[in-house]
């Protein structure tokens, strides 16, 4: 049996990789769009023309321009929670941490920098969901931070609303890494390797200072 191209037709299973085909084309064009432009001025036409469908079959996907931003925030922040919970429980308050962290960021934007691109644009951004999307998923990261911190031997005695804040520390470091590791990439494309080092040091060293607050607060 045929299909079309947002997978209306056809045999249950290739209907169904045929949708997911096609939103990821959407998301795919979307990304390619917004590295010149800002999310409140995309046009739903403009985006289906890019990923080659019918603007009716955007509607299958996603109920707006808005709908389909939020979705953009959740591919790019939403598999990195499971990563720095892993990293936060396995290595401790140590240096190990700090470098593993900022790696693993530092490895997350230089694979997709147009997903981590748009979220430091749109953070900020005009289109009110993306923005409660974003600042939503950053708080659960700081969430997740705190609780994992909380068990740990050098948060004794502290109270619960300090170990929110040093969560949200961690985490704004994590967004601040990332835009300075892309203006890093843009600073020099032909060769950025020596200006992301330095902004993967510089990184480092505010963990390291972070750090060392953290055993001094209770003083």
């Amino acid at each position: 049996m045929s299909h079309t191209v947002d997978g209306t037709l056809g045999a249950p299973g290739s209907r169904q990789a045929q949708k997911l085909r096609t939103r990821q084309l959407l998301m795919s064009a979307s990304l390619e769009l917004l590295e010149r432009q800002s999310l409140s001025s995309l046009g739903l036409r403009e985006v289906t023309r890019a990923a080659g469908i019918s603007p009716a079959a955007f509607y299958r996907h996603f109920s707006d321009i808005a709908d389909l931003g939020v979705a953009l925030v959740e591919e790019t922040l939403g598999s990195l929670h499971g990563m720095i919970g892993a990293i936060l429980a396995d290595t401790g308050d140590s240096e190990e941490r700090i470098e593993r962290t900022v790696g693993l960021i530092a490895r997350h934007v230089q694979a997709q920098p147009a997903h981590f691109r748009f979220i430091v644009r749109e953070r900020h951004g005009g289109v009110a969901p993306v923005r409660e999307a974003i600042a939503a998923q950053l708080r659960r990261f700081a969430d997740e931070v705190g609780t994992a911190l909380a068990a740990e031997e050098a948060s004794k005695g502290w109270s619960e609303e300090d170990l929110r804040m040093l969560g949200g520390v961690y985490v704004g470091h994590m967004v601040m890494t990332a835009a300075d590791l892309l203006e890093a990439m843009e600073q020099d494309p032909g060769s950025p390797r020596s200006a992301v080092r330095t902004a993967a040091r510089i990184a480092v060293r505010r963990l390291r200072l972070v750090t060392v607050g953290r055993r001094h607060w209770l003083d």
